[in-house]
């Protein structure tokens, strides 16, 4: 009765292993797999980026321009009715934005088995 139902697990399922492919270093493959074609993905109050071509260009220009990285992990976790959020610490230098070492929440909707909005919140 107070327990999760299988779409929660099937969420939490899916969240994992996400989340998993990115801490292997497996972002841009798990991009393919979990992201819908029409996904929205914002950072912080900034403007939305919209579509899966525009957010892969996105996504493979911010990880190009890593030029070290030292770290990554998942501190936490939560899920609710169609969506899950995952507490991270992040420790990289970026070649503009110089070394970045901060904790960060993403958000993520699902529909169907594919993220279709996340939301990166961190300061």
């Amino acid at each position: 009765m107070f327990g999760r139902n299988s779409k929660q697990q099937s969420l939490e399922a899916l969240d994992a292993a996400l989340n998993k492919a990115i801490l292997d270093g497996n972002a841009l493959e798990a991009f393919e797999t979990y992201y819908a074609d029409d996904v929205v993905m914002q950072e912080n109050d900034g403007e939305p980026t919209v579509g899966k071509a525009a957010n892969r260009q996105r996504e493979q220009d911010f990880f190009a321009a890593i030029t070290e990285f030292r770290g990554a992990e998942v501190l936490a976790t939560g899920f609710g009715d169609g969506v899950t959020f995952s507490h991270w610490r992040f420790d990289f230098t970026h070649r503009d934005w110089g070394v970045r070492n901060y904790r960060q929440v993403a958000v993520r909707s699902w529909k169907d088995g594919k993220v279709v909005r996340e939301v990166f919140h961190y300061g």
